[in-house]
């Protein structure tokens, strides 16, 4: 393809785009497709013989988009948001056409210091201290492990890095029963071992107890083990818990571990100062990481991590062989050093233009509507007989499950499983489900930059509508 032809192509694919966009409510939100349906339709072989881009473009619209679940959908309010701004789209068309490999400052000066300066701007929006040093990883389970990593050469005095931890005992971490699973991810990757992650009891708010922490963290010392990173949890996936972290940081700074901060989705609602509350005790903590990429309108993958001691995390990672090596030395940041990777994504750019072009008004504007729809929301489920609330929702994300009148408990997990299925097989709106104190219950979050009040009036009259077009009889009918 030359130039001319990929300008050509590139208008045509920006209109698509466009119109994508547009009318992205047309489409069904979840892909309505069966296991192996889009597989069936792509060759065994890759093709010999150049094909032509018409082909190709047409096989994408026919094959590929209706096995797409769509994120940007007003519609979609399961697990997060994965927010894609127009801003954003722009950026990453840039960051495409540059193909920079931001590894070092001498490989793409700006994009080194460009992302420190965004890093910086977080680091002041979401009210972080400013002995703060920012760095853009790819997620927040990278960010986890990263943290682990660094938790566990500062405790062993950086030498696990060069002697392995054989003989170098057990190394214990802890977290909330709530925490996410790249927490147990981590801490196998790290070479920590699951059996060495603690979960902690829960409060009724399913907030980490910091009594019961401390009363592991003594029992483990007791054994000759090693106490080593802890993790508080702010917005839980399930059904956004928040851990209390300044009871948790006392602690931590008592023992001397390592606290890690997963804020991957309610970071965000920091940027409102109304949420600030969730980082009362911000003082104790080593490491704190949140996403942008999923509320805070900047396309996949964006995660901000921020670590207090950056010399820790640089020496945790830094390896200096000769063709690495240039003469700025440690005059500038060489982000490669952050991090796992040693090849790095021009990611600062599509950060920089969400927040230049919605300002940090627009981006205090935008999760306030999310969090006033959705409490709003929960309100009138709340107030329905026969639906409930099953746990406290803070933010813009709350479980509920329909208890129609009567009905056994014993029932009530296959009746709203049912209702789950045929909410999504609607194909106007995608919600999740989890478990809570053992009971099924269905998620709603809302972050979307498209949904608006009436998608989530919407979504509610769907969801009343087929949750009493289920009985337990009809139920017990069908077995």
């Amino acid at each position: 393809m030359d130039v001319k032809e990929f300008r050509a192509r590139a208008h045509q694919f920006v209109d698509w785009m466009a119109d994508y966009m547009e009318n992205i409510e047309q489409l069904p939100v979840k892909a309505p497709t069966r296991p192996g349906e889009i597989l069936a339709q792509l060759p065994a072989a890759a093709p010999n013989d150049p094909e032509p881009m018409d082909q190709i473009f047409a096989d994408f619209q026919d094959i590929i988009m209706p096995g797409m679940t769509h994120w940007q959908h007003p519609g979609f309010m399961a697990y997060f948001p994965a927010n894609a701004s127009p801003p954003s789209i722009l950026a990453e068309m840039l960051t495409a056409a540059v193909a920079a490999q931001s590894m070092s400052w001498q490989t793409s000066p700006a994009a080194t210091e460009l992302e420190e300066r965004v890093m910086d701007w977080l680091r002041d929006m979401i009210g972080l201290p400013a002995h703060f040093h920012g760095v853009i990883q790819d997620t927040a389970s990278t960010s986890m492990l990263v943290a682990f990593l660094v938790a566990r050469e500062r405790v062993n005095d950086f030498k696990t890095n060069h002697v392995g931890l054989s003989g170098a005992g057990r190394h214990c971490c802890y977290a909330a029963a709530e925490v996410h699973s790249s927490t147990d991810k981590g801490v196998r990757m790290a070479g920590l071992g699951s059996d060495n992650l603690r979960k902690i009891a829960v409060d009724e708010n399913f907030a980490l107890i910091p009594a019961e922490l401390e009363k592991a963290i003594v029992a483990d010392l007791a054994a000759g083990h090693i106490p080593t990173c802890v993790v508080a949890t702010l917005g839980s996936t399930s059904l956004s818990s928040i851990d209390p972290l300044a009871a948790i940081g006392a602690i931590c700074r008592k023992y001397n571990i390592w606290l890690h901060v997963d804020a991957a989705w309610a970071g965000s609602a920091l940027v409102l100062p109304e949420f600030r509350w969730m980082i009362d005790g911000i003082e104790y903590v080593d490491s704190f990481v949140f996403n942008p990429h999923k509320w805070l309108l900047t396309q996949f993958d964006c995660s901000a991590f921020f670590v207090r001691d950056k010399a820790a995390l640089i020496r945790t990672f830094e390896i200096l062989p000769e063709y690495l090596k240039t003469r700025e030395g440690d005059q500038v940041n060489n982000y490669r050093d952050w991090g796992p990777q040693l090849g790095r994504r021009f990611r600062a750019l599509k950060l920089w233009f969400v927040i230049r072009s919605y300002g940090v008004a627009g981006l205090k504007d935008h999760i306030r509507r999310h969090i006033d729809m959705t409490q709003d929301l929960a309100r009138q489920v709340a107030q329905e007989d026969d639906f409930e609330l099953m746990a406290p929702n803070p933010l813009a994300l709350f479980c509920f499950r329909y208890h129609p009148a009567g009905c056994p408990e014993d029932q009530l997990e296959a009746i709203n499983e049912q209702l789950l299925e045929a909410i999504n097989d609607s194909g106007a709106l995608y919600l999740t489900q989890t478990r809570i104190n053992g009971a099924y219950a269905i998620r709603l979050v809302s972050g979307a930059e498209a949904t608006q009040p009436r998608h989530l009036a919407e979504a509610w009259a769907l969801i009343k509508r087929l949750a009493r077009g289920i009985t337990p009889a009809a139920l017990l009918e069908e077995k």
